[in-house]
């Protein structure tokens, strides 16, 4: 659905604006830009457009009175690419960039494309591991083009940060596409997919070709849509249940009463909080969901005051 006559950018397009900023692609920060009009309008059909979530559909948030089709964060927008797509999909886009040189060319790049526009986007230059609030309206959805290695801390630092974030998409490598939206039980199951649960669920929406991409990365990407959920029903504060999640998954191989015996001090009340909570200690913890990580910070917390009331 187009709002407005954008001019996307294309492979030309983009490379003729690094050569004149002078940009070259930082391995360290893991810049492969998108360079293909099909694809960043894919992400933007999926951040921005309904397709079931719980967004309300385009036209109602138009009657509305609000004038957009959804407040967008979007992390490390680079050249615009993606930036320019949003805007014609009707959102209001706060663009996060680390890159002093992106950051203040952007606007000039929307107001060059998208004339019109430009009054719906907000630049921030930061980095998006340290951010912890946006200017305006809290954003509804995350849109992002992430490296490798912040992929996953980045998505739960947003969902975490800013709860009015109902909708994420994300392009990342394929590798991490699968690990977030792995389910229990399965071979890459662990630490993202069980944290990225606690915020919300996801589902994998195809592939990304390696020629969407500048430069060509070497390996494949892929869409992740996650919609925000309720976490579960527990007293013990997330940092406990994250910390009960860190500790099963580093020591992979090893039955739960073993894996978790530093984090309980011991094996013994390991196996003592992994009963209260109804959890055979001989289960791996690639075999539990985010609620029985759970029970098993919660038991932990009730067996510290039971043992605290036994010694007085």
């Amino acid at each position: 659905m187009t709002f407005a006559a954008v001019g996307l950018l294309g492979p030309s397009d983009i490379r003729a604006l690094a050569s004149r900023l002078g940009v070259r692609p930082a391995k360290s920060l893991g810049q492969n830009f998108v360079v293909d009009s099909g694809t960043v309008r894919r992400v933007a059909r999926l951040g921005v457009v309904d397709d079931g979530g719980g967004l309300g559909c385009v036209e109602d948030r138009l009657a509305l009175g609000s004038g957009v089709a959804a407040r967008v964060v979007e992390v490390g927008p680079g050249f615009g690419s993606l930036t320019l797509a949003l805007l014609e999909a009707g959102a209001e886009v706060v663009a996060v960039e680390i890159d002093p040189l992106l950051a203040r060319a952007l606007p000039e790049t929307v107001a060059q494309r998208a004339p019109s526009l430009t009054g719906r986007l907000t630049v921030v230059e930061a980095d998006a591991l340290r951010v912890d609030s946006l200017p305006g309206t809290p954003p509804q959805v995350l849109v992002a083009n992430l490296p490798y290695n912040v992929a996953v801390p980045v998505i739960l630092r947003f969902l975490e940060r800013f709860p009015e974030i109902e909708r994420a998409v994300v392009m990342v490598q394929a590798e991490v596409s699968d690990r977030l939206v792995a389910d229990p039980g399965s071979r890459v199951y662990g630490v993202p997919s069980a944290k990225r649960a606690w915020f919300a669920s996801a589902r994998r929406a195809g592939g990304v070709g390696r020629a969407a991409f500048w430069p060509v990365p070497r390996v494949d990407s892929a869409l992740v849509v996650l919609e925000r959920r309720d976490p579960p029903e527990t007293t013990a504060p997330r940092e406990e249940v994250f910390a009960v999640v860190d500790a099963a998954f580093s020591q992979r191989r090893k039955m739960l009463r073993s894996a978790l015996a530093t984090w309980a001090g011991g094996v013994a009340r390991a196996e003592e909080v992994l009963v209260r909570a109804g959890v055979p200690p001989t289960t791996r913890g690639e075999r539990l969901g985010i609620d029985d990580f759970a029970r098993i910070a919660e038991a932990a917390r009730s067996t510290t005051t039971q043992g605290s009331n036994d010694a007085h």
